[in-house]
């Protein structure tokens, strides 16, 4: 089974990239053939700083290992080391109803955000669709948010086959429910377009502050916390065990502690949960020739997957 996911390197990553796109990653290296790339061209479409992208791609990579991102396990890669994909993306193009884009929710959304529509922004959609069909990918492990454009992917690549005939393996999305959307400090999605974010490698005591940021209501202390609906609950819940969410959920309806006791709880989950991936961090921080290798190696192998299929879809579109 070839899985395939991406992460854009448009910043520091935080404990929303972690659940919804890293954690699924490391736990797929033992359920198949996994590909995983750094998306530095889709970072362009919405706003990413030219002067920092070459820096945090490499910082994204280091990050990536840190967290468990084996290479001897996964192919792993810069997006824009493959030149296929530009390739395959404006063929694609011939291949995408301008009404099947206009309906994309996350570029309204983006755009409602303040993020500049642009014609990039408008058509990742279809750039992420070359993402996926260039390598065959089964499996695209994607959140709730995204649905919509791996179904778009589908609808491009039943298009094409219906013209050409089998050429794109049809791919199925993975939704994990439980952590597809992770709040961020504001409630709403988490996202560095938001600026409402939890980093994963924060020092401790901006975490702690970055914590105490979060949104509540106004229960005073003493008075029973409603933990159905809060921010504060539903980010503790990620880094902890059926036992303790069940624990509370009580600690919460009993009155008896406020919003700062769980915000400090919750600093201490995030700082403890990610401890080993600092250490492993720092050695990568202290050996990049060594990222910058792996990152090399990577693209090779996803570039002789690439150039194959290339071969077929110019052959069929009347490529020289």
């Amino acid at each position: 089974m070839r899985i395939l996911s991406g992460i854009q390197p448009s910043g520091k990553l935080h404990i929303g990239n972690y659940f919804g796109a890293i954690k699924p990653m490391i736990e797929n290296q033992e359920k198949g053939e996994l590909f995983a790339f750094i998306a530095n061209y889709h970072a362009l479409s919405g706003g990413a700083d030219v002067n920092e992208l070459k820096q945090n791609t490499l910082e994204v990579a280091i990050d990536f290992l840190s967290l468990g991102i084996d290479p001897n396990k996964t192919i792993f890669w810069v997006q824009s080391d493959v030149k296929e994909v530009l390739e395959l993306y404006w063929i694609l193009s011939k291949y995408t109803p301008v009404g099947l884009l206009e309906r994309a929710h996350s570029y309204k959304d983006k755009v409602a955000k303040g993020i500049a529509p642009s014609h990039a922004l408008f058509s990742y959609p279809v750039l992420m669709a070359a993402d996926i069909l260039l390598y065959d990918a089964q499996i695209v492990p994607v959140g709730k948010d995204q649905k919509q454009h791996l179904e778009m992917t589908r609808d491009i690549a039943i298009k094409f086959n219906n013209e050409h005939g089998d050429i794109f393996v049809i791919p199925e999305a993975q939704i994990e429910e439980d952590v597809a959307v992770v709040p961020g400090i504001d409630g709403a999605k988490m996202s560095k377009s938001y600026n409402n974010t939890i980093e994963i490698f924060m020092d401790e005591k901006p975490l702690q502050k970055r914590c105490n940021k979060i949104v509540t209501d106004s229960t005073p202390l003493g008075e029973p916390l409603e933990w159905e609906g809060n921010n504060v609950f539903a980010l503790l819940k990620l880094f902890s065990s059926d036992e303790e969410i069940e624990e509370l959920k009580k600690d919460f309806k009993s009155g008896n502690y406020g919003y700062g006791h769980f915000k400090k709880l919750l600093k201490e989950k995030i700082w403890n949960y990610f401890a080993n991936a600092r250490e492993k961090r720092e050695y990568y921080l202290n050996n990049i020739d060594e990222v910058r290798d792996i990152l090399n190696e990577g693209a090779k192998k996803a570039k002789a997957i690439a150039s194959k299929k290339m071969e077929i879809i110019r052959d069929k579109m009347g490529i020289l």
